[in-house]
């Protein structure tokens, strides 16, 4: 099934995916990783967005974001981000032409039933990809600042994740007990399909509400509740 058109709604979490061009390496070295992290922080920071989850893998590149009181604001994040990450490779490499995919892939998430299985997926990818053995040994995911394995200020909690407890050591250790156990084939398979056809993960009250607020029908959606 062709995938349809990018849904993006303001102060809703959006779960999005840009993949190196051909699939091929856009990050060699630590300086790649640091640098394109500095760049998620900053426009953050420019237009008022928030970042709930990330992981940067060798290839591509998976983020959870709300872009806060204007959708646009997430394209113009994935172009900034695309942008100034082409223009340093291409710099040091000496040579031309993206980094990255024409487009980016993006799936609305439904926070209630959803999102704090989306960032456990996002954060498991490293694991998932047999690179480590737990998400606090890889160095280039949200995991490690969201559990204070590493400082950092610029990581927003998202509402599922705050909803875990009252306070952050017990919000930490209930997620971690959530991330050790693996997501279900049934969940990956939900995930993977509503990200690839840029389709809308959640129930089908979140999907009727999303049809009211767009003033139109949305015909291709993924449905399902993931086990937890």
């Amino acid at each position: 099934m062709p995938r349809g058109p990018r849904i993006a709604i303001a102060q809703s979490p959006h779960h999005v995916v840009q993949r190196g061009h051909n699939r091929g390496a856009v990050f060699t070295e630590m300086g790649d990783y640091a640098a394109y992290l500095a760049t998620l922080a900053e426009f953050r920071a420019r237009l008022g967005l928030k970042v709930y989850a990330w992981c940067l893998m060798t290839n591509h590149v998976h983020l959870v974001i709300d872009p806060g009181k204007d959708a646009r604001h997430l394209s113009m994040l994935m172009k900034h981000l695309a942008g100034r990450h082409t223009r340093r490779t291409n710099r040091l490499m000496h040579r031309t032409g993206s980094s990255w995919e024409g487009r980016f892939k993006c799936s609305l998430v439904d926070t209630d039933a959803y999102l704090l299985s989306c960032v456990r997926y996002v954060e498991r990818n490293p694991v998932r990809a047999g690179m480590v053995r737990s998400p606090g040994e890889y160095p280039w995911s949200s995991y490690a600042m969201r559990m204070g394995l590493v400082y950092g200020d610029w990581l927003d909690r998202d509402p599922a994740y705050l909803a875990l407890a009252t306070t952050e050591a017990c919000r930490r250790r209930r997620y971690q007990e959530f991330v050790a156990r693996p997501e279900s084939d049934d969940e990956l398979e939900l995930l993977r399909t509503a990200l690839q056809r840029n389709q809308l993960t959640g129930s089908s009250h979140f999907v009727n509400q999303t049809e009211r607020a767009l003033g139109r029908d949305i015909s291709r959606r993924a449905r399902g509740r993931p086990r937890k």
